[in-house]
């Protein structure tokens, strides 16, 4: 098959021989409207979804490649573009046989979320209106799919790239680093994150529950099917150059749009995996922090020719409450990015209310206690200090880090169960209820 030939009459027949019908206003968005074609499909299987702005080149071959796609899968299916153009995009759609959805240009995210409530197929299918990815072929989606795959992501890396269709920065640098970065932080093989082309059951993706509002969505989708435990798997695509007079989305955003879709999408990343960032390494300063305070408790010591005195205890005390708070930060975030409510499950189970939060008054109370002892010296003496090498500044240090220590622990379980607020989860576990 000719990815560049124009598609001839026997594609293309109907093209500018149906009128579509009277468009439908959407309901509380008066700028959102949809039209439905004359020979509208009912009850279809798959829904092809693609976002297009000014894609006349290639729409209407693109609507016939989907045409050929769904007969060759023997799926009942509808496409629906969703466009934003200033030029006969949405006329070209329509008159292929397309349903158009016809919203503001607000963002390649928003423009999926725009969709969702007239998407009407239990499998979806999404990419690009400009024929760089081959929809007669969307059938290997369509079987993943039927096979019970929640998610079916392209990847041109298992496929095949047409020379000149990537340029060398995103082939060799943007994509293989961004790929490698989310495989790194979330466990994940995927072999190709930017691949335009992609299934998902509609189930799946309305739990997803997108926010992005623009290049970023891509990303968010391939981390949240891997937050969320979908049955996933990689399809090999085919991967085709602009045609001849046709400019990428990026190359009229300008030179600088590459670099911000890659930013962005890192940002994503790193925000639904804050944890990787915050918990395991908060867990290890902390402890390093408590090796070098409590053993400083009781006086300085010395190991050889090293004198372990107060300042070395003053760092110990700021690395403990760095990664006390990184701790805090990361069990927090990964409760807050898990959509299956095991995570909130076992630190909850971890931090039970009503012993944590005894432990952390008692904590408290005691290390105000230590350091009260040193604020009784200071009064009775004149107002004057011990020197650094007393017992009471030692323990006084000690003190204030319990306090600290007991306060944040008191806080980040009120925290922790007040994540459950938003979505009824009982803020105490049924075995303390019980006693209550």
């Amino acid at each position: 098959m000719d990815p560049h030939a124009p598609v001839g009459a026997n594609g293309s027949s109907s093209v500018g021989t149906r009128l579509p019908r009277s468009p439908v206003t959407v309901a509380g968005d008066p700028d959102v409207e949809l039209l439905r074609p004359d020979d509208d499909v009912e009850d279809p299987e798959v829904s092809i979804v693609i976002p297009a702005v000014n894609e006349e080149l290639t729409i209407s071959d693109f609507v016939t490649w989907c045409r050929q796609g769904l007969a060759d899968a023997g799926a009942r299916g509808e496409i629906l573009i969703i466009d934003s153009s200033t030029d006969r995009t949405a006329e070209l759609a329509l008159a292929g046989g397309a349903r158009v959805l016809r919203t503001p240009k607000r963002g390649l995210g928003r423009a999926y979320i725009d969709a969702l409530p007239f998407i009407r197929g239990k499998y979806i299918v999404m990419g690009d209106a400009d024929c760089t990815y081959d929809f007669r072929l969307l059938g290997r989606f369509v079987d993943k799919l039927r096979q019970g795959d929640d998610f079916a992501m392209g990847s041109r890396w298992l496929g095949s790239i047409e020379p000149g269709s990537m340029p060398g920065l995103h082939r060799y640098l943007g994509t293989p680093v961004t790929t490698w970065i989310l495989n790194r932080l979330y466990g994940s093989r995927f072999t190709d994150i930017h691949c335009g082309m992609r299934g998902i059951s509609r189930d799946a993706l309305e739990r997803m529950g997108l926010v992005s509002q623009s290049w970023e969505y891509a990303s968010e989708m391939v981390l949240k099917s891997v937050l969320m435990k979908l049955r996933t798997s990689e399809v090999p695509v085919t991967f085709y150059k602009d045609r001849e007079g046709r400019v990428s989305h990026h190359k009229r955003s300008g030179w600088f749009s590459p670099f911000q879709a890659a930013w962005i999408n890192l940002r994503a990343m790193f925000i639904y995996r804050a944890e990787f960032f915050a918990l395991k390494p908060g867990l290890f300063f902390l402890i390093a922090g408590l090796l070098l305070t409590l053993p400083l408790s009781f006086g300085s010591f010395s190991i050889g020719s090293v004198t372990f005195s107060l300042y070395w205890m003053l760092l110990g005390v700021t690395l403990a409450v760095l990664g006390l708070q990184s701790f805090c930060f990361g069990v927090l975030a990964q409760v807050l990015c898990d959509y299956s409510g095991e995570s909130r499950a076992r630190w909850t189970r971890i931090f039970r209310y009503t012993p944590t939060v005894i432990a952390s008054i008692v904590v408290f109370l005691f290390g105000l206690g230590l350091a009260d002892a040193l604020v009784v010296h200071y009064v009775t003496h004149d107002f004057a200090l011990p020197p650094p090498s007393a017992l009471l500044d030692h323990l006084a240090v000690t003190g204030s880090l319990l306090m600290i220590v007991g306060f944040t622990g008191f806080c980040f379980t009120l925290l922790l169960y007040a994540t459950g607020v938003r979505y009824g989860t009982p803020q105490v576990p049924r075995d303390e209820r019980d006693l209550s």
